[in-house]
């Protein structure tokens, strides 16, 4: 066990380890099969993710006249469980990142290296424009009269309301990520295998509760990129930066607060500083 320095002073034993930070450059990596074979996982992954959900917004707006459609409720828990589901069979594969953002904010926390973090979001959004491409070729009558399931302002709401939607959803669900994979939550939960993705479920639930009525919910740069591949619409481009931005913007705000505020590693690299005998 390691130890750990208190506010007070007083040194105690640690019941977790924290992994060493991930090189920025890891060449090495690209010789293995387990970083090929993480690439796969998550361009599966994001494809299953990106069929079920685009194809769940399809049904619901085909039946939405006859009241028969699942509802916004319906489509906030196909985006949520289907993250559950998918970074519970991933989670020991790659990671199960499933979204360009997700992997932005670890690569930030030096979680994943820059080639793994590049590597994944280029996956990612390969596996996005296959699953809604599957969309569209089981529900072409209805898919492209219905939205495509892109992402795009909605109406009443102006792109700074839309951004700012963005950047807090991401925040939430990049922060619950840290918080649910927190190597000293995970040494005493260890017994719950479940615990890391039902949060993280739980969070993209949630976030589309909130933002479908503003931005259709993307926190999720693959999925919004992937929908709006397949689609071609001119109002899904022109929107599209704000589902790169905000996402990146709160996954770059939840990695800081994670790590140097909750972590306290602003006031570590402080201490580490003020005790150097140099200064």
């Amino acid at each position: 066990m390691s130890k750990e320095v208190s506010e007070e002073g007083q040194t105690h034993r640690k019941d977790y380890a924290d992994p060493p930070p991930a090189p920025i450059l890891d060449v090495g990596e690209l010789k293995l099969w387990s970083f090929y074979r993480a690439l796969i996982a998550e361009f599966v992954a994001t494809l299953l993710f990106l069929y079920v959900s685009v194809a769940t917004v399809i049904g619901h707006k085909k039946n939405a006249d006859a009241c028969e459609g699942v509802g916004l409720l319906g489509i906030a828990w196909a985006f949520g469980g289907m993250i559950f589901i998918l970074v519970y069979c991933t989670a020991g594969i790659s990671g199960g990142h499933i979204n360009p953002a997700v992997t932005f904010g670890l690569f930030l926390a030096r979680k994943v290296s820059l080639f793994r973090a590049v590597g994944y979001m280029v996956a990612q959004c390969l596996g996005a424009i296959c699953g809604v491409g599957f969309v569209k070729a089981f529900m072409r009558p209805y898919y492209n009269s219905l939205g495509g399931g892109a992402n795009t302002v909605m109406p009443g709401y102006n792109k700074g309301t839309a951004l700012g939607a963005e950047i807090i959803g991401t925040f939430v669900l990049v922060y619950t990520v840290f918080s649910a994979t927190d190597p000293k939550r995970s040494a005493r939960d260890s017994h719950v295998p479940v615990l890391a993705p039902l949060p993280i479920g739980f969070a993209v639930f949630m976030v589309h509760l909130a933002t479908i009525p503003i931005t259709g919910t993307g926190i999720n740069p693959a999925r919004s990129f992937g929908a709006a591949v397949i689609y071609n619409n001119e109002k899904a481009w022109d929107d599209q930066w704000i589902f790169w931005v905000g996402p990146f913007v709160g996954a770059l705000a939840a990695a800081a607060y994670h790590q140097y505020i909750l972590r306290a590693g602003a006031i570590k690299a402080l201490g580490s500083f003020r005790s150097n005998p140099s200064n």
